[in-house]
C-alpha cells in the first residue's frame, strides 16, 4: 500500500529530475591549440581575443584543459587602456605533434587558479624616470626625458640612451621594486649582488641588449630617451607597455618611433613590435662592451649573439626575429667608447617590425656556456618561425 508520505517522495523525485533534465547546459566553446613541431612545447602564450571566441565579454571566462578537466592559470588584458578587456591569455603545455583541446567556459572568481604576479613593470620617478620591467628569469629597464635632460644640462646623474640596459637577476620573484628601494632608502645597492644578483650590465650610448639604429652610408643613427609611456599589463603571464619617442633624424630622414614592449613568464626575450616611420630597414643591436666576448649569428634562424665575461661570471646576449624580419647581421667595431655593437639587420614592412631581444646570465642558471645559449636560440628561432596553430572547435 503507498503511503502519502510516498507519493510525495516520487512526486519530488520526478520534479527534480524534470529541473535537472531542462536546466541549460554550460556554455562551452572549445579550442584547439595544434604543435607541428617533433618536441614539446610550453612558455609560449595563446591570445585568444573576443573576435576569435566570437563573445562580448571576456571577464568571467577561463579556461579549462578537457583531458585533465583543471582550470589553467589565465591572465585578461585590456591593451587599449579603454576600461574593456581585450585578450585572454595562457600558456599551454602541447606535446610533440600533437592537438590539445581546452575549453572556454564561465568561471566565478573563487574558482580561477591563483598563480604570482612573476611578469611585472613600471615607472619609476624614484630613479629620475626610468621604465623597468621583469619576470621569472630577466630584468630590463629604459631611460626617460628627465634623465635626458640632466645630462643636457649636465646635471649628475642623467642617461641619454636608447639603449637597452639588462638587470642580471637570479631568483623567481620580482626585484624591481626591492632594489629600488634599498637604493632610494640608502640600505644597499643593486650594483652589488647580495644573493639577488645585480646591476652591472654597462649600456652608455651603447644599443645594451635591442636598442635601434638606423644605417645611412655606413654610418649609424640613434634616437633619444623615450618620451612617454603606459603601462598595459602586468601578472602571472605577461607585462607589457608602450613607449613614444620624439622623432630623429638619421642623414636627413625624420624617424618617427613608438613600440609596445612585451615579455612574458618564462622567456629570456623581451618582444619588441615596433611602429616606424622613415626608414624601410633597422639595426637592432647588442654592446659589444670592452671586446672579450665573441660574435656569432645565424641567418638562416634568424639571430645574432654576443657571449662575454661579465664580473666573475659570462652572459649570452641576442636578437631574434621571423624570417619575415630578418635581413642578415653585422659586427661594427670602432674605438670611439660604447659605439661599438653586434647588430641584427631587420626590414621594416608596413611601418612595423618585430624582433625579440634578450640575454641569458650564467649564474641565473638556466643555460651555463655559450653552446647552451646558442642552442637556445635555435630552437626560440624554430618557436617563433613555426607558433602554435589556434582554432575554434565548430
Amino acid at each position: 500500500m503507498t503511503t502519502m508520505t510516498s507519493l510525495k517522495t516520487i512526486g519530488g523525485l520526478v520534479f527534480a529530475f524534470a529541473l535537472f533534465s531542462f536546466a541549460p547546459k554550460e556554455k562551452v566553446i572549445l579550442v584547439k591549440v595544434k604543435n607541428n613541431l617533433n618536441k614539446v612545447r610550453s612558455y609560449e602564450t595563446v591570445t585568444l581575443t573576443k573576435s576569435f571566441l566570437k563573445v562580448d565579454d571576456l571577464n568571467p571566462l577561463g579556461i579549462r584543459d578537457k583531458k585533465t578537466g583543471k582550470l589553467v592559470v589565465t591572465q585578461l588584458v585590456d591593451v587599449d587602456g579603454d576600461g574593456t578587456m581585450d585578450e585572454l591569455l595562457f600558456q599551454p603545455v602541447v606535446s610533440a605533434k600533437t592537438t590539445q583541446e581546452f575549453e572556454v567556459i564561465s568561471v566565478t572568481a573563487s574558482e580561477r587558479p591563483q598563480a604570482p604576479d612573476y611578469c611585472y613593470s613600471r615607472f619609476v620617478p624614484e630613479r629620475t624616470d626610468d621604465y623597468t620591467w621583469e619576470n621569472n628569469k630577466v630584468a630590463f629597464r629604459v631611460y626617460g626625458p628627465v634623465a635626458q635632460k640632466m645630462i643636457e644640462d649636465k646635471i649628475k646623474g642623467g642617461t641619454l640612451s636608447s639603449g637597452v640596459d639588462a638587470w642580471l637577476k637570479r631568483v623567481e620573484y620580482p626585484i624591481i621594486n626591492r632594489w629600488y628601494k634599498k637604493a632610494t632608502d640608502k640600505t644597499g645597492s643593486y650594483h652589488e649582488d647580495t644573493g639577488e644578483g645585480l646591476d652591472n650590465f654597462h649600456v652608455g650610448v651603447s644599443r645594451g641588449v635591442g636598442g635601434i639604429a638606423v644605417k645611412v652610408k655606413d654610418q649609424y643613427y640613434y634616437g633619444k630617451n623615450y618620451t612617454a609611456w603606459r603601462t598595459i599589463t602586468t601578472g602571472p603571464i605577461r607585462t607589457s607597455f608602450y613607449l613614444k619617442y620624439e622623432d630623429w633624424d638619421a642623414n636627413g630622414n625624420k624617424i618617427v618611433e613608438s613600440k609596445v614592449i612585451s615579455l612574458d613568464l618564462g622567456s629570456h626575450f623581451s618582444k619588441f613590435e615596433t611602429s616606424l616611420e622613415g626608414t624601410k630597414k633597422i639595426e637592432a643591436g647588442l654592446t659589444l662592451h670592452e671586446k672579450k666576448g665573441k660574435v656569432t649569428g645565424n641567418k638562416k634562424n634568424g639571430w645574432v649573439s654576443y657571449y662575454e665575461p661579465i664580473g666573475d661570471s659570462e652572459i649570452g646576449t641576442a636578437i631574434v626575429a621571423s624570417k619575415k624580419y630578418f635581413c642578415n647581421f653585422e659586427t661594427y667595431d670602432t674605438p670611439k667608447p660604447d659605439l661599438s655593437n653586434a647588430y641584427a639587420t631587420l626590414k621594416v614592412k608596413n611601418n612595423k617590425v618585430v624582433y625579440y631581444a634578450g640575454f641569458a646570465w650564467k649564474k641565473q642558471g638556466d643555460i651555463k656556456n655559450a653552446q647552451e645559449w646558442q642552442e637556445y636560440l635555435n630552437q626560440f628561432s624554430e618557436n617563433i618561425n613555426n607558433p602554435l596553430e589556434v582554432s575554434l572547435v565548430k
